[in-house]
């Protein structure tokens, strides 16, 4: 058992490193980075000059593209990271680690809420899907799912404003916070996370419902479960305490990538609904080119990928005890 876990961590720590030199590979081959963005302007005035945009390059790191150049860039990125240090944000003048601990919470509580809701949407009526085959929640389950998993998230988010802010003027269109408000106010905090939340869960319950009802309906028909209803167990307890615990492993297998997949949405959405998260500011960050940003911003949702494979594999003991590791 700590034989495997500490093989694990050193899989992933290689896995970070190569994430680390492809996405520093991708940034610096960026055609326009944070300089000429910002000086453009000024340089068709004729108020800099191209010397002026080459020692301002030097200056930020970004002289040198060739690779022998960007490799010196991405090690000294790279010794920083060891140390802790992520570098200075361009935009922000401030550390990597101060922008992005500002900015993480709301983002954190919105995936952290998000992913709650799903589990306590998605399983049961999956469950409820399989062991109700054919019948109308069956065939309402599944419409859900197909319209969660074929709307972009960006998308559902502007139908959701559209008809419970601007036509039913019900909700906050934008933002987290009203105009009038002063200091925090929890209730219309919440009141603002409302459309969020929403798209999110629509979003992201329909591959996990799915999962669970195709899971169950594999389970159902298993030797085992013919028995237990033939020695008079009710249908609740044979569903769920012998057919929900063999559908958990795969569906274990899924977590391992909710919780990163659902901080990389938060970009698109947190820019739609205009609320100052992490996604949003990286979002920013990649539009001016802030190289450092961007990379503290994907090696955290690395990271989380990462920790989330890490904590699945080692969870199958807890669900089926049958699973053993030996290696």
């Amino acid at each position: 058992m700590v034989k495997y876990i500490i093989k694990r961590v050193i899989y992933s720590i290689l896995i970070l490193l190569l994430v680390s030199v492809l996405l520093y590979l991708i940034m610096r081959l960026i055609p326009s980075d944070y300089i000429d963005q910002s000086f453009r302007s000024q340089l068709n005035q004729g108020s800099i000059t191209e010397e002026d945009i080459y020692r301002l390059k030097a200056l930020y790191g970004l002289a040198d593209n060739s690779f022998a150049g960007i490799m010196k860039g991405y090690w000294k990125w790279f010794t920083g990271a060891l140390s802790g240090d992520l570098g200075m944000s361009f935009k922000y003048q401030q550390p990597v680690g101060t922008v992005i601990a500002d900015h993480m919470w709301i983002s954190f509580g919105i995936a952290m809420t998000a992913f709650v809701f799903q589990f306590i949407i998605a399983i049961p009526l999956g469950i409820k899907a399989a062991t109700r085959q054919y019948g109308a929640v069956d065939y309402s389950t599944s419409v859900l799912a197909m319209i969660g998993i074929s709307l972009p998230s960006f998308f559902l988010a502007y139908l959701l404003m559209y008809v419970f802010s601007v036509n039913l003027g019900w909700l906050p269109l934008q933002g987290t916070a009203s105009g009038d408000t002063m200091g925090f106010d929890l209730g219309d905090f919440l009141l603002h996370m409302i459309l969020p939340m929403a798209t999110i869960i629509i979003g992201s319950i329909g591959g996990l419902m799915r999962h669970t009802r195709t899971n169950t309906l594999e389970v159902l028909n298993q030797d085992y479960v013919r028995t237990a209803r033939a020695k008079g167990l009710s249908e609740r307890k044979v569903i769920y305490k012998h057919v929900f615990r063999n559908t958990m492993v795969p569906i274990v297998t899924m977590t391992a990538g909710i919780i990163p997949s659902l901080f990389g949405g938060m970009m698109i959405l947190e820019d739609v609904f205009a609320i100052d998260g992490i996604g949003r500011i990286a979002y920013q960050a990649l539009q001016i080119g802030d190289i450092p940003l961007v990379m503290g911003y994907n090696m955290f949702i690395a990271i989380l990928s990462v920790l989330g494979t890490l904590l699945s594999d080692l969870t199958y003991m807890l669900v089926d005890p049958r699973i053993k590791i030996s290696k």
